[in-house]
């Protein structure tokens, strides 16, 4: 057997594996939106809901040391009761 069609056989193998993954996939997809799992809450804190300035993402290379930026005026999130003195809405489009 050549290299060439261990290579090709090997590729199919690997598409079917990927097809029958991502239906797998979907049809989960589908029985949690049926049973409403579908909703994910919003990790965004709720000072933070609307605002143009938040970043959210999370920085570090492993679990135990990542820490999520909020933005750039209060890294960790806003912790006052009262609203965020820096907050500005969202851009509003063009029309």
């Amino acid at each position: 057997m050549s290299g060439t069609s261990i290579s090709t056989a090997n590729l199919l193998r690997h598409r079917a594996i990927s097809r029958c993954w991502h239906r797998h996939q979907s049809q989960c997809q589908i029985l949690r939106a049926q049973l409403g799992f579908d909703r994910v809450e919003s990790s965004r804190p709720l000072a933070c809901q609307g605002c143009r300035h938040y970043h959210g993402k999370a920085y570090g290379l492993t679990r135990t040391t990542r820490i999520r930026l909020i933005c750039g005026f209060h890294p960790y999130g806003w912790m006052e009761k009262e609203g965020c003195p820096d907050w500005q809405g969202e851009k509003e489009s063009i029309s």
